[in-house]
């Protein structure tokens, strides 16, 4: 029986998170991966338990995250994979059913096993390539939501840029034209106020005069 209390080494507990990263990242159980640390080490599976818990499960947080991560993307590629599989041994027996029937038909017209294979399976192909697009994990529907979210985000900045930049146009024109009558206004100013000097000149003349 194993009943070893002695304490725990640095090097004990690199091989008990390893191993059970390992087994998550596979799909096994953590119980599973302490019996396996246990029988290594000459220790219980309720020690190896115990110390994961209370000791190095705290150290490990984001590689446990990225653990689980991986044994989602597995089992994804393991599902899409079984579903393949599938489709190819019903396409399989298809066209052997199909190729039996057409010999005893007309033996003189030997069947195209490619287009026979491509004609039967084409719903089934559909249908499987929009797997990939409708088998979606819940983080793959988040990052969907967040970038259609950015998208709508993007188009109303866009129209409020638009926006802006009409109304910056229109007081660059606005200003424009203040300018322009101000220059004529000054300009209108100019010309009378040389007038007013002629006269004022021409008066004096005839005064003295």
């Amino acid at each position: 029986m194993k009943v070893r209390q002695d304490a725990w080494s640095h090097k004990d507990d690199t091989l008990l998170a390893e191993t059970v990263l390992s087994y998550i990242r596979d799909g096994g159980t953590q119980i599973a991966a302490f019996d396996e640390v246990g029988d290594h080490l000459n220790r219980t599976s309720a020690a190896c338990g115990f110390r994961w818990n209370a000791e190095v499960r705290k150290h490990y947080v984001q590689a446990i995250d990225q653990a689980k991560k991986e044994r989602k993307q597995k089992k994804r590629i393991h599902d899409q994979t079984t579903k393949l599989k599938g489709v190819k041994q019903r396409a399989s027996i298809q066209v052997e059913n199909k190729t039996t029937s057409q010999k005893s038909l007309n033996s003189a017209s030997p069947l195209n096993q490619a287009d026979l294979l491509s004609a039967i399976t084409l719903d089934e192909c559909i249908a499987f390539l929009h797997s990939f697009s409708v088998d979606q994990t819940p983080e793959d529907q988040h990052l969907k939501l967040e970038n259609q979210q950015l998208k709508e985000q993007n188009n109303k900045l866009l129209q409020q840029n638009k926006q802006l930049t009409l109304k910056y146009e229109r007081l660059m024109e606005t200003q424009h034209s203040i300018e322009d009558d101000y220059r004529m206004l000054m300009k209108i100013i100019n010309q009378a106020q040389k007038v007013i000097k002629v006269d004022e000149f021409e008066g004096d003349k005839r005064l003295y005069n």
